[in-house]
């Protein structure tokens, strides 16, 4: 029954993330976005182990983890850390070039998180954000494929948001600015 299987405890699970996504990528504060992320990663873990994908439920863990370490410590060491637990789950539990999808995101998420901030990141997460739209839309997880979808967009329109202010800053700032203003 195609209703049953909107609503079976893997599809519920993938809303409570979807949810927790679009609020995630919907702040301009990096460490409200990164401590919505590591909730919403807890709710995938769940999700993908109900759904029978390990490497994106492993994958979703690691990022649980990353994002709560780096919103106190932004050490290239770490870096090497979550890339080496990430490819350690992807050779554990990948079978197939789609279950390293997930892991390549994970792995580009890092390190966005450690180095970067702002504009950057945000557009590091979006490459993440298509990789794991397509595992999702493969692994049959209806939520799923909606947050990433809605994510994009939400973390689209942060990402216009910030180019915005960062051009109206440029040019409050250049030589003239008061001069024209007056």
């Amino acid at each position: 029954m195609v209703t049953a299987s909107f609503l079976s405890p893997a599809q519920l699970v993938g809303y409570v993330a979807l949810v927790l996504g679009v609020a995630a990528f919907s702040q301009r504060s990096d460490t409200r976005l990164k401590v919505l992320i590591a909730c919403e990663s807890i709710a995938y873990v769940v999700h993908f182990i109900l759904l029978g994908n390990y490497p994106a439920s492993s994958s979703a863990l690691v990022s649980c983890v990353r994002m709560l370490v780096s919103i106190r410590s932004r050490s290239p060491w770490w870096i090497a850390v979550f890339i080496v637990i990430n490819v350690a789950f992807g050779a554990a539990f990948a079978s197939s070039a789609l279950g390293w999808l997930p892991i390549t995101a994970s792995c580009l998420a890092t390190v966005g998180v450690f180095v970067l901030q702002g504009l950057p990141l945000r557009l590091v997460l979006l490459v993440c954000t298509l990789l794991w739209l397509v595992n999702n839309a493969f692994s049959g997880s209806i939520g799923g494929t909606v947050l990433e979808a809605l994510i994009a967009l939400s973390n689209l329109a942060t990402i216009s948001r910030l180019v915005a202010e960062r051009v109206a800053r440029r040019r409050a700032s250049a030589p003239g600015a008061l001069a024209e203003a007056g």
